[in-house]
């Protein structure tokens, strides 16, 4: 008799699907990372736009703030200096290192989701915000979103 999937395990597919591979809209995070260099990463193609290297800390970072709200930390706010990270080294090791960061952060992520039930998910992980399906979706559509960002500044 074939097993069902949880609810968490869906959720799980698509978050590796947004980020690794599979995404039914385009290409996923890391596809669109794949064989960026550290300069291409650090140039501003477009006037007044985040770099590709200030996005993907970026990502990284609401992957982490989502991770410390669903193992029940209160974050509202998010200090500019914290959801933008300033690059200030832009060497290759450097641009190795925010590759695994954010490989690092995308792991904890899902080892937090993990840890849910199934009828866990409607709650909110705290007394304020919205629930943990939310904040879950909403990381997800969070690395699509940028996803496409990144397509189009690797063309500029």
């Amino acid at each position: 008799m074939p097993t069902t999937a949880t609810e968490v395990q869906h959720i799980d597919d698509q978050l590796e699907r947004a980020y690794r591979k599979g995404a039914w809209s385009g290409p996923t995070v890391l596809e669109t990372l794949e064989g960026i260099s550290a300069k291409t990463a650090a140039a501003r193609p477009i006037d007044d736009a985040h770099s590709i290297w200030e996005i993907t800390l970026h990502i990284g970072v609401w992957k982490h703030v989502v991770t410390r709200r669903l193992k029940g930390e209160p974050m509202s706010d998010v200090p500019t200096e914290m959801d933008w990270p300033t690059v200030t080294d832009t060497s290759a090791a450097a641009w190795r290192r925010a590759l695994a960061e954010l490989e690092a952060r995308h792991q904890e992520l899902r080892k937090a989701l993990a840890e849910i039930r199934d009828d866990q998910l409607d709650q909110p992980p705290t007394k304020q915000g919205s629930s943990r399906y939310v904040q879950l979706h909403g990381v997800i559509q969070h690395d699509l979103y940028h996803a496409g960002q990144i397509a189009v500044l690797r063309k500029g």
